[in-house]
């Protein structure tokens, strides 16, 4: 298998300058709109990347779920990523979208929602979601999958007949940015990259060398 052979050339549309709105925020709205319109499987998954407990870094495929003055996501907070992000609380996503050839990277400081903002979200998920999120202990290391299953039971048992609530241990997260950079595929590997970094509050656009 000859992986070093596989390439694809990029070429569907380009990037400059005058193409962006000067608020980071209003043209990822933008290009997830597009992404949207144009049917990108998964498209709002992302690639949150944090630092491990041991200083080296540490990635997982997560969904986002909000898009404000910051990136929302959900999680245990007990999980190992909970964990890096109660030491370093800082993170880093990226977003793929290849059916449009385009990649967004976004760094910034991460900080636990409101707990008003984990209530609504977690009542909107499906029952199972619900249930799921008392049943597992995530990234904890467990026996097998009979365990998961004897811990739904027991779970769907505690609940029966009464309100399910929200664990204390899951909740969500809002990575504010310091830097977002917008990739658009190009030929020849000479692509357009466009990057927003915060200076003193305000955000100072640049086009960056492929």
């Amino acid at each position: 298998m000859n992986i070093s052979a596989i390439r694809k050339d990029y070429s569907i549309k380009s990037l400059d300058l005058s193409d962006v709105n000067i608020n980071p925020m209003t043209q990822f709205e933008s290009w997830f709109e597009e992404a949207i319109k144009a049917e990108v499987l998964e498209v709002n998954a992302m690639t949150v990347s944090t630092l491990g407990l041991d200083g080296s870094p540490n990635a997982r495929i997560l969904l986002l779920k909000g898009v404000d003055t910051g990136f929302v996501f959900f999680t245990n907070y007990e999980s190992e990523k909970g964990k890096e992000l109660e030491k370093h609380n800082t993170a880093a996503l990226t977003f793929f979208w290849a059916e449009l050839e385009r990649q967004v990277r976004v760094r910034g400081k991460v900080e636990k929602v409101t707990t008003e903002e984990s209530d609504t979200y977690f009542f909107s998920r499906p029952l199972g979601s619900q249930i799921g999120a008392w049943v597992s202990p995530q990234s904890q290391k467990i026996t097998s999958r009979a365990e998961i299953n004897a811990r739904q039971l027991d779970v769907e048992k505690q609940f029966a007949g009464k309100e399910l609530t929200r664990p204390p241990h899951w909740g969500g997260y809002r990575l504010t940015p310091e830097t977002i950079e917008f990739w658009q595929g190009r030929p020849s590997r000479l692509h357009d990259r466009i990057k927003y970094e915060l200076q003193d509050g305000e955000w100072i656009i640049a086009r960056l060398a492929p």
